[in-house]
């Protein structure tokens, strides 16, 4: 069966969710990855080890089993108990490993099929569609903290502040062409 047209263009909004986080970690120092404004207020590990729960829950054994593992423990999500930087990259990893070893084989058969996360059906494209808005929402939160963590000496993951009228000239420049905006990042 083919891979449907779709699928290509969410694994590349996928993985560049995933730069984003990737980048906003790389810069961020180790002990400020633990850093939370308040109580009520998560820091980038915690939203990691919650992405990483989700993920392997809504993602192991995607097409078979409900989505909401019975094995997670989402509260325990919210709870700072990643200590290193090489602890929250592995769960970085892996958590992101398990959505694109679910994703990546999908055929444009699979599209149509009913999956369950708490009971509730989902067509496979609905459950991807989902968690992408899902994965943007917290990434967001990732990078933002991270803004405020590294001030000014964030490094843009995007066209920074003032280089607007630069960035379209060069896009202006060249001919049209049909890509993802994800291929000049």
């Amino acid at each position: 069966m083919s891979q449907p047209t779709i699928l290509p263009s969410l694994i590349k909004l996928f993985e560049y969710y995933r730069s984003l986080g990737q980048k906003t970690i790389d810069q961020v120092p180790e002990q400020k990855l633990f850093w939370q404004y308040n109580d009520e207020s998560n820091s980038i590990a915690i939203i990691i080890k919650h992405l990483h729960g989700n993920m392997l829950s809504r993602w192991t054994d995607f097409l078979q089993s409900d989505g909401e593992k019975e094995w997670r423990n989402r509260d325990g999500e919210f709870e700072g108990t990643i200590t290193t930087r090489a602890e929250l990259q592995l769960r970085y990893d892996e958590g992101w490993d398990c959505l694109f070893g679910a994703i990546k084989p999908l055929s444009k058969a699979d599209l149509d099929r009913i999956v369950y996360i708490r009971n509730m059906g989902h067509t496979v494209v609905e459950a991807i569609h989902r968690q992408l808005g899902h994965y943007a929402y917290h990434i967001g939160q990732i990078v933002f903290i991270g803004k405020q963590i590294q001030d000014e000496k964030w490094e843009s993951l995007s066209i920074p502040r003032n280089a607007s009228k630069k960035y379209n000239e060069e896009k202006f420049a060249k001919d049209k062409s049909k890509k993802h905006f994800t291929e000049d990042l």
